[in-house]
């Protein structure tokens, strides 16, 4: 999958692609991630790239000429590829968006800046508007990195041959399970019993029931979305009275 940043900062990106699991999912060639800077499409003598507001105000507008232009270049490599504009306006990012994103052939993400993009980069650019919470950042390229991990994951081969990226939290709408390695006690607090049986049944029960009780407990919102059976639900609805 090809991912396509525009920034007006690219050496914001310099090192968090280039290591740990993406990082080698580069490497293999799974993985293609190009940082673009939107000077370089911006054509007059200055570079510019923002400019004063119409009608007034505090801050400046980031102009329309030059994401256009680096969106028109863009598709020429992906054609296929929608354009996402990151603002903390857009649908709120979720591990069911990154799955459906990582079955695309490519992704472009512009980011701003300042007190934001001209409007007519939102109707005339862009496919999809994406915020990763309800806040605000200084610009969206910390947004962008955000998305490219979380659907870069789960394309296959990048994490490995496992189907470790199915029980993940969200991965079926439920937080995950506790985790533990050694030592079996620390400081007086010991691994659960169960998961030092051997006893692979029992112990796929418990880190499910644990996963209802953590969502229950933490998130109680995700429930009723959740990939489970009713008796599970039901368990669940315990767990949160304890």
């Amino acid at each position: 999958m090809r991912f396509d940043i525009v920034t007006i900062f690219p050496e914001i990106f310099r090192g968090i692609f280039d290591t740990s699991i993406l990082g080698k999912a580069v490497e293999k060639g799974i993985v293609e991630i190009n940082i673009h800077n939107l000077r370089d499409f911006a054509h007059d003598r200055h570079s510019t790239t923002d400019d004063y507001p119409y009608g007034g105000g505090a801050g400046m507008v980031m102009k329309v000429e030059p994401f256009d232009l680096a969106v028109t270049e863009l598709k020429k490599q992906t054609p296929e590829a929608p354009v996402a504009l990151m603002t903390p306006q857009g649908e709120v990012f979720s591990h069911n968006k990154a799955k459906e994103l990582s079955a695309l052939p490519g992704l472009i993400l512009l980011c701003g800046r300042y007190e934001g993009v001209d409007e007519r980069v939102r109707h005339m650019l862009c496919d999809m508007e994406i915020s990763i919470g309800d806040y605000v950042l200084t610009g969206g390229e910390i947004p962008a990195a955000v998305v490219i991990d979380s659907v870069a994951r789960l394309i296959p081969g990048v994490v490995g041959e496992s189907d470790s990226t199915l029980l993940d939290s969200h991965a079926d709408g439920l937080l995950e399970h506790a985790h533990y390695t050694r030592p079996a006690e620390y400081k007086g607090r010991k691994v659960p019993e169960i998961l030092l049986t051997g006893h692979h049944k029992n112990i796929e029960t418990w880190r499910r029931e644990q996963s209802m009780e953590r969502t229950k407990s933490k998130r109680p919102d995700l429930i009723e979305k959740a990939n489970v059976k009713k008796e599970e639900r039901r368990a669940g609805d315990e767990f949160g009275d304890k």
